[in-house]
């Protein structure tokens, strides 16, 4: 006699399978996907969804209502030291991060945009997932500005914004399935709050050092947008809007055209296909950043003043780049991350973060952090970039002053002597 089926059990059965293949295969995953999946026909799905819309919109609303849960569940610190504060953050900073990885398809879904297919219940959901998040993170920071110990000018808000973040950010990677990841959250916690250097130089002495003349050249030097005389122009503009928008993977060299205003024909004498013309969007994108990199840790400076550099350089690239960074965040969407490794050219990247902060341990010029050298580089190198929100919010000099008074020097001030 076959087993009866409860109604609500298939329902998430399909839940759960669509979250699987989400976080693995992207929002390419069919319903036909989906169905095999949990061993039913496509037709049944619809008993339980309409649409694969609404089985994703299912997924984001469980997640957004979790990281309300974790948001209402803080508790405000009985100690108003600032080892008890910090503590406070990192204990919420690891429930957010467990959150998103819990949820990695909705996360991965939200995270950037949501896929452009989709409509506005989804996009409101998106817009709402980290409120309830940030603001009981602002709760804990104000805390900290209460006590005095927060770092003079340093905007709240933004710190805030920055912790919650960083914490969503260890869900994406796959880095999380490593054991030692687990002490991730509440290193990078640690990390914005008290701050890499046992002594940071002063502002005037990173803004004239070597690496920060590097990293200027190179900005100097990057390329303008090509102008209205250059045939390209208009399908290289419309490629990158295109592709921000819907993804490489969505996109066509048709919708290209479209947007552009011009033949699939004339596009075509441009690229001999999409691939080369996703090439020719990033071209510049790519080696701006990695020669950047190049030249910033070429340079004859200490570790430290090569970090701060770094932080400068990648506040610029995400200011200029704005639109090639969007098409690599939202191509996530479409094919997450098999591995720990993220973007075009994080394994090499993250090899040189390892290596200047070992010469900068060798330098004593690194508090001691309980990591391995694997972990403090991940960590250290997710935080060098400073968040586009942060940048539209304060501006490239402004973005730049904040990743110093956090990355660098440490949020709060109390025992830092700096």
């Amino acid at each position: 006699m076959p087993v009866k089926v409860v109604e609500g059990t298939r329902r998430a059965e399909i839940l759960d399978a669509a979250a699987q293949l989400f976080a693995t295969r992207g929002i390419r995953t069919s319903l036909r996907d989906i169905a095999d999946a949990c061993g039913i026909l496509a037709g049944s799905l619809y008993h339980h969804f309409d649409s694969k819309e609404a089985i994703v919109v299912e997924l984001v609303r469980q997640y957004v209502a979790d990281l309300d849960r974790v948001a209402a569940s803080v508790v405000a610190p009985s100690s108003g030291t600032a080892d008890g504060l910090i503590d406070a953050i990192e204990q919420l900073g690891t429930a957010i991060a467990g959150c998103a990885v819990r949820h990695r398809a909705a996360l991965l879904l939200t995270y950037f945009e949501p896929p452009s297919v989709f409509g506005t219940e989804l996009a409101d959901l998106a817009v709402r997932a980290p409120v309830a998040i940030t603001e009981a993170m602002h709760q804990l920071v104000a805390r900290v500005a209460d006590a005095g110990l927060l770092r003079p000018g340093l905007d709240g808000h933004v710190l805030a914004d920055r912790l919650c973040e960083s914490m969503l950010h260890v869900g994406i990677g796959l880095y999380h399935r490593n054991k030692a990841a687990q002490q991730v959250p509440a290193l990078k916690c640690r990390m914005l709050l008290r701050g890499l250097t046992a002594r940071a130089p002063a502002e005037g002495d990173l803004d004239r050092s070597t690496a920060r003349t590097a990293a200027d050249a190179v900005i100097a030097a990057w390329p303008p947008r090509a102008g209205d005389g250059d045939r390209a122009a208009p399908v290289l503009a419309a490629a990158r809007a295109e592709f921000g928008r819907r993804g490489y993977e969505a996109t066509t060299i048709r919708d290209v055209a479209a947007a552009a205003g011009t033949s699939v024909k004339t596009v075509y004498r441009l690229v001999a296909s999409k691939e080369d013309l996703l090439l020719a969007v990033l071209d510049a994108y790519v080696t701006s950043l990695t020669d950047g990199w190049e030249a910033v840790l070429r340079s004859d400076a200490s570790p430290i003043e090569k970090l701060d550099a770094l932080l400068w350089l990648d506040v610029n690239i995400l200011e200029r780049f704005s639109e090639e960074h969007r098409i690599q965040s939202v191509s996530l969407q479409h094919a997450p991350p098999t591995s720990p490794d993220l973007g075009l050219s994080f394994p090499s990247q993250l090899r040189r973060t390892r290596a200047l902060l070992a010469a900068a341990d060798d330098a004593g010029e690194l508090r001691p952090f309980p990591a391995t050298a694997d972990v403090r580089s991940r960590c250290v190198f997710s935080l060098i970039w400073t968040p586009q929100r942060a940048i539209h919010r304060l501006g490239t000099h402004g973005a730049h002053r904040f990743a110093r008074a956090t990355l660098l020097r440490g949020a709060t001030t109390e025992g830092t002597g700096r």
